[in-house]
């Protein structure tokens, strides 16, 4: 019913008041609203109980059965060569994964036959099943099912070879850190203000190079494991130049003075231990044996074997960042006799900052500059392989090739020289263990599409004008003379020092 309201001019009506018309009106519009929420009500309620019962129609209906699956034990009855090894499984009810002892690798895989306890009328699906290792695989995953008419549980069963591990546990480092790494000790002092480039190690001792206070020194590699470095001063006796670089070897110590004119002597000393008073000897300028260079003894190269025979290698600087013009080499001799100074022609990008390393057990050598690919080279420099430019860092500077328990590494750490160079230093170690040879080796990892270190560590740097960056590798035996850990080494200027041991790779279950 609609009643029209009496329309009474604004003029008339005092501010605050209502006249009845007005509320009338008010009253039939609220009960107008009323009975068509009213409406609305019904009709919403009334398509909500429709849904309701439509959704109650569609809940599926528990069926009760005694048709149980359930696993209670499990076993593999024709393991091993001979197809007669039986192993027990474990299984994980909450996971619904079964486990097993490592199996023999001769084992027939396409036909494995288990044995199992099962609820009253259950049974595996197969009476036997196919585990396919693919290449590289040590383990591999498929599930079973338990059925019992139409109900079923699936397991998954993983199976693992019992096969020889190799090389060195990576995930599992022991650092002893002397470097601007906020994660171990404050950085070594004597790394500071580009006063030591160069240091050695050589598994028991670590040889700095210094021009600090401290002076020249060795450190015992097992008092650096305690946090505990005890200095043992090098004799400078008869020294009146501060050596800039050197090396070690079987305990046996070699550094150089600097030579900065074609003129000026390069001075060799070789301390036959810690304790020992240095020997000059050998002395000999560029100009003598027709070195270009006019620069020597920013970097040392020290190559020698058990018995002290090999070569030693110095580069020349140059004056800058540019490549050196020559590289010299003296023939060393039961560790003190020096013979054959040879100048070798340089390589380009081979920087003031050169190393040049033999491969241990071969006649190859590394050749690597802080802007220069990586080069495998022969002991006169004659180059056999290159690198490519990007498959490792060009900045990475000591390339050494590394092996332990059967795997081959190549670790260097990054120079922290500014610009194009980059400002980082870090140790990489990769895994090129695959190739006959060296260069097999480098030319297979060269091509492969995953280049990933194994393992890294950084020193943080700082970029300094002179970036001397080593590296060093030992190798610890057990009782019977085998392989048990891996202990690297790495050091750069004003970045200070690290050691990090690894295990050998063991197989857990």
């Amino acid at each position: 019913m609609n009643i029209p309201a009496k329309v009474i001019p604004l003029r008339k009506q005092k501010a605050g008041r209502k006249t009845k018309q007005h509320v009338l009106t008010l009253k039939l519009k609220k009960m107008k609203m009323a009975n068509n929420i009213s409406k609305y009500g019904w009709l919403l309620a009334a398509v909500m109980l429709i849904c309701c019962v439509s959704c109650q129609k569609d809940f599926p209906k528990n069926i009760e059965s005694g048709d149980e699956v359930v696993l209670q034990s499990i076993k593999i009855v024709n393991a091993g060569a001979a197809g007669n090894t039986v192993l027990e499984g474990t299984i994980d009810e909450n996971k619904k994964t079964i486990s097993f002892p490592r199996l023999d690798p001769s084992t027939n895989f396409d036909d494995i036959k288990f044995e199992t306890v099962l609820s009253n009328g259950a049974s595996l699906e197969k009476a036997s099943y196919s585990f396919i290792f693919n290449e590289g695989e040590s383990s591999k995953t498929s599930p079973i099912k338990v059925i019992n008419n139409k109900r079923f549980r699936e397991y998954f069963v993983t199976l693992r070879l019992n096969i020889p591990v190799f090389g060195a546990d990576f995930g599992k480092p022991q650092i002893f850190d002397y470097t601007n790494n906020e994660l171990g000790n404050p950085v070594y002092p004597a790394f500071v203000s580009m006063n030591t480039r160069w240091s050695g190690f050589d598994g028991e001792n670590i040889l700095i190079v210094t021009r600090a206070t401290m002076g020249s020194h060795i450190l015992k590699v097992n008092d650096i494991k305690q946090n505990n470095p005890q200095l043992i001063t090098l004799s400078m006796a008869g020294i009146s130049l501060s050596p800039f670089a050197g090396g070690i070897a079987n305990g046996h110590s070699y550094m150089t003075n600097l030579a900065s004119a074609a003129s000026s002597k390069i001075n060799l000393y070789h301390w036959a231990s810690p304790t020992a008073t240095p020997q000059l000897i050998y002395s000999i300028s560029a100009a003598e044996i027709g070195a270009p260079g006019a620069r020597h003894g920013d970097n040392m190269s020290v190559n020698l074997d058990k018995n002290g025979n090999g070569f030693i290698y110095l580069g020349d600087n140059n004056g800058g960042s540019t490549d050196v013009r020559d590289i010299i080499r003296l023939k060393i001799t039961n560790y003190a006799t020096v013979s054959e100074p040879t100048v070798l022609a340089p390589q380009p990008g081979i920087t003031p900052y050169m190393t040049f390393n033999r491969v241990e057990g071969t006649d190859d050598y590394l050749l690597k500059g802080y802007a220069a690919p990586l080069r495998l080279v022969s002991d006169g420099g004659a180059v056999a392989y290159t690198l490519g430019s990007t498959t490792v860092p060009q900045s990475g500077a000591d390339a050494r090739v590394v092996f332990f328990n059967g795997e081959r590494y190549l670790m260097m750490t990054t120079s922290a020289r500014g610009g194009t160079v980059g400002s980082s230093v870090v140790l990489y170690v990769y895994d090129i263990s695959r190739g006959s040879t060296t260069a097999e080796a480098l030319a297979l990892f060269n091509e492969r599409t995953d280049k990933s270190p194994v393992y890294q560590y950084s020193l943080l740097g700082p970029v300094n004008t002179a970036p001397g960056t080593q590296t060093g590798w030992y190798v610890s035996k057990d009782e019977e003379g085998l392989d048990e850990k891996l202990s690297l080494f790495t050091a750069s200027t004003d970045a200070g020092f690290v050691v990090i041991d690894f295990p050998k790779k063991m197989l857990e279950d």
